[in-house]
């Protein structure tokens, strides 16, 4: 790991988005509530703070972070030009001497993964895309948006 001791603390905040996409029956039974497995988009937001909270024990050079912040969002969107799909979005924070963008990505995947998992019964075909950072704050590099 990169030695971050001689940086100060500073508040860092990150947001990262992706999505999955999926059939229209999938849609539709997530939306319903009526996915066996239980309630698809209350599992996920747990399981992407769990993964913000994992993130230093999934990648091996990331630094422990205490958080402060982990959310996880979605947007049920059946007007995309890439049909129906669930948006995520992550928001992570904390004071500390490194950023937090590995833990929004790691919480939107995690998030992303466990919508696949608890949705493959009724179809496998669904797609995992578009994870991204969109924006950082805090460090010495300052405040960072991306372009989309």
């Amino acid at each position: 790991m990169v030695d971050v001791s001689e940086k100060p603390p500073t508040l860092r905040t990150a947001i990262a988005r992706g999505h999955i996409q999926m059939s229209k029956e999938t849609f539709d039974l997530i939306k319903q509530d009526k996915i066996k497995k239980g309630n698809v988009l209350t599992v996920a937001q747990v399981a992407g703070i769990q993964g913000a909270k994992s993130c230093s024990q999934l990648i091996p050079l990331c630094h422990p972070i205490a958080l402060t912040k982990a959310s996880v969002a979605f947007t049920m969107s059946d007007d995309s030009p890439l049909g129906h799909r669930v948006e995520i979005e992550a928001h992570a924070r904390c004071k500390g001497e490194t950023g937090v963008e590995m833990e929004a990505l790691a919480a939107v995947s995690a998030a992303a993964l466990t919508v696949f998992d608890m949705c493959k019964a009724v179809s496998k075909d669904m797609r995992i895309g578009g994870i991204r950072v969109v924006e950082k704050s805090g460090g010495k590099s300052g405040r960072w948006t991306s372009d989309e």
